[in-house]
């Protein structure tokens, strides 16, 4: 699938787009991943009758590295170049689908979003100021490398693991190319963006959200804490309640496609 580029600023920001006309999805990938994480999604029969677009953050994939660091590797920096590019391919009116950073960050776009059908998170626990990150996430030693600007390969593999469910062995090789790829200050920004006016109150925004919310999770995930978020307010919940993916970690869009395209598609249609 070749890649196309827009321009935010001075930003050259890469997607993917699937062959589907019908209504459409955008989809926003993970800390030190791209959009090569939702293959599963734009090359199926999903993507044949959807439009799906899926972007590279900046710093990630084949989007460029941020020139000022400081004001783009952060989450408002991040849902600007999510509302710029909705806004330059006409996509004001879809869903937005985030995974784990991903997530976050159509949570912080989403006041620049009025027309948004819906949106979808998984593997995002919201997160208030100060986060409650003991009770967000589960303890795992892969989640300090996420915030480090350099990682071994050793902690990259542990890293990627993580994101799937326990004993898989089977790394995909993107997962670590994407990885060895990313800019290191990307994540670097954002343990520096946890601070006081760093990021919307995710708590407060998907409390007082009017649009649809979804949100799926990986019954074996080794990063979030469902109980976590089934503690949240959420009057918008999609079929109130969280969408359990059984046999699927943090990446069930990639471990257990068929559900989570399944369950994609029903969101779009409001089933």
């Amino acid at each position: 699938m070749t890649t196309k580029t827009v321009q935010v600023n001075s930003l050259s920001i890469a997607y993917r787009e699937s062959s589907g006309k019908g209504p459409a999805a955008l989809l926003v990938h993970g800390n030190s991943a791209s959009s090569r994480v939702f293959q599963p999604q734009l090359e199926s029969p999903l993507g044949e009758k959807y439009r799906l677009v899926a972007i590279d953050l900046p710093g990630h994939g084949e989007s460029s590295n941020a020139s000022d660091p400081a004001t783009t590797y952060n989450m408002p920096g991040y849902a600007e170049v999510v509302v710029s590019v909705a806004k330059q391919l006409g996509l004001e009116q879809a869903v937005f689908v985030g995974w784990s950073l991903g997530g976050h960050v159509v949570i912080e776009a989403m006041p620049q979003l009025p027309q948004a059908a819906g949106f979808m998170i998984y593997g995002t626990p919201p997160l208030a100021f100060p986060p409650d990150m003991a009770q967000a996430y589960l303890p795992n030693p892969a989640m300090a490398a996420a915030f480090q600007p350099s990682m071994t390969d050793a902690e990259a593999d542990g890293f990627a693991a993580a994101c799937l469910k326990p004993g898989t062995t089977d790394i995909p090789e993107i997962f670590r190319e994407d990885i060895r790829r990313t800019d290191g200050q990307a994540r670097a920004g954002l343990a520096a963006s946890i601070r006081p006016d760093g990021y919307l109150d995710e708590v407060i925004a998907v409390a007082q959200m009017t649009a649809p919310l979804a949100i799926v999770h990986g019954e074996q995930e080794q990063l979030v804490n469902a109980a976590y978020i089934q503690s949240l307010t959420m009057p918008t919940l999609w079929r109130g309640a969280i969408q359990m993916i059984p046999n699927a970690g943090h990446t069930p869009n990639w471990e257990q496609p068929a559900q989570f395209n399944a369950l994609l598609e029903a969101f779009i249609n409001r089933q």
